[in-house]
């Protein structure tokens, strides 16, 4: 040890020296890795986050496409996303309901027009020529039954009744025959045979007097008539049954005739609408099938049951007609007023349906606003059958998916929204 020379120390203190730099170096090398293996684990983390959210954009892309390739319309672009929550979901007053099957009916329109009920209508007929003296009905009154609507003075009647007065007056002789016949007969004093013709002359006389009285049945004159009345020729014309006066033809001091018809009286609580029914249709009109009726000028609708079905075509129409009997308690359908007629042609059962109110356009597309986590979203569909309240969705949709239904055209406004300000 003693015979190490000063340079061999120089020389050990040097590699000591060196060894110590060389620690350091080393050391600094493995915290500048450990900081650089941090950075990377944490753009690792930023990567999978990234890539969780492109899952769930990729998920509705995936929808999308599957809507493209089974017909369902173009693609959908930015901005067609409508962000809503619960609240505001509430507040705007959308409501929700679940897509599934439905009955759907295939209807066809045919027109019509609604008439008189015939079975309740009457053309009145004096059934006695005369001269009006009175006239108490006027156009679009309501009559009772057994209502004096006019009043004739007729010759006819006059001698009606006189015919009625003179057999009165001979049953009265004759009874009295018979009462004085059948006391001298009990007597002894006359014959049975006196007794007998006083009997038959009584029951002819009977008779006379039922047969007059039944002439004036038949012309709707009173059969009790009163020789003191000074109005044999008096003869009121009376209303039928309850109705409305819809036409007259009689005036004060006319003359008419037994056959002219002075007024016609109808029960408009009912009216019939008579359908046109062409050659084409003739096998899808049948008794009893459901109608459903429109006004073309009003906005009045009413059901009702096919009650008949003619059996014979128009020669110059070629159509036959169909008859709906109709209610009329507020006097709404009037004769002569114009009307479609909805006739079920076909019923189908579909398993995909939505209302047909909520079906938006965009993109020139039929779309349909779907309940998605934190909104909604257009989802373009293809669209079958409708009868006007449910479509029949063929492709784009799946049972039981929850979409918009009032509101959804404000979804649409919002939509325009989100895509210009993108733009």
């Amino acid at each position: 040890m003693n015979n190490i020379t000063k340079k061999q120390l120089i020389a050990i203190a040097s590699i000591i020296l060196i060894g110590v730099l060389l620690s350091i170096l080393i050391l600094g090398i493995d915290k500048t890795k450990s900081e650089a293996d941090e950075q990377v684990e944490e753009s690792h983390a930023d990567a999978k986050a990234q890539i969780a959210q492109g899952d769930d954009h990729r998920e509705l892309s995936d929808e999308t496409k599957q809507t493209q390739d089974s017909g369902g319309g173009a693609a959908l672009h930015e901005g067609e996303f409508v962000a809503l929550t619960d609240q505001q979901i509430a507040e705007t007053g959308i409501s929700i309901q679940t897509a599934g099957a439905a009955h759907i009916k295939t209807l066809t329109t045919l027109p019509g027009e609604i008439r008189f009920n015939e079975d309740k209508t009457s053309h009145v007929v004096p059934r006695l020529a005369g001269v009006v003296e009175h006239v108490s009905a006027n156009l679009g009154q309501q009559v009772k039954k057994g209502q004096v609507i006019a009043v004739i003075a007729s010759t006819a009647l006059s001698e009606q009744r006189s015919e009625l007065l003179s057999a009165q007056k001979r049953l009265e002789l004759a009874r009295n025959t018979f009462a004085r016949e059948k006391h001298l007969w009990e007597a002894k004093i006359s014959a049975e045979q006196d007794y007998l013709q006083a009997q038959q002359a009584m029951r002819e006389m009977e008779i006379a007097v039922q047969n007059a009285q039944q002439k004036l049945i038949a012309l709707g004159a009173s059969p009790t008539v009163s020789a003191n009345t000074g109005a044999l020729n008096r003869y009121e014309i009376r209303a039928p049954f309850d109705g409305m006066v819809v036409e007259k033809h009689i005036a004060l001091g006319e003359a008419v005739k037994e056959d002219t018809s002075i007024f016609t009286i109808s029960d408009l609580s009912t009216v019939w609408a008579d359908i046109i029914v062409s050659a084409n249709d003739l096998n899808l009109v049948r008794v009893g099938a459901k109608v459903s009726i429109k006004a073309t000028a009003l906005e009045s609708t009413a059901s009702g049951t096919v009650s008949y079905v003619g059996s014979l075509m128009g020669e110059q129409t070629r159509t036959a007609t169909a008859r709906v009997t109709l209610d009329n308690p507020d006097m709404v359908w009037r004769p002569g007023l114009f009307i479609t007629v909805d006739l079920i042609a076909k019923e189908t059962e579909v398993s995909v349906a939505v209302s047909a109110d909520t079906i938006q356009t965009i993109n020139d597309k039929p779309a349909i606003f779907i309940r998605v986590p934190g909104g909604f979203i257009a989802q373009p569909v293809t669209t079958g059958l409708s009868d006007g309240k449910v479509t029949e969705i063929m492709a784009g949709l799946k049972p039981g998916t929850e979409y918009a239904v009032n509101g959804s055209f404000l979804l649409k406004s919002e939509q325009g929204k989100g895509a210009s300000d993108e733009d």
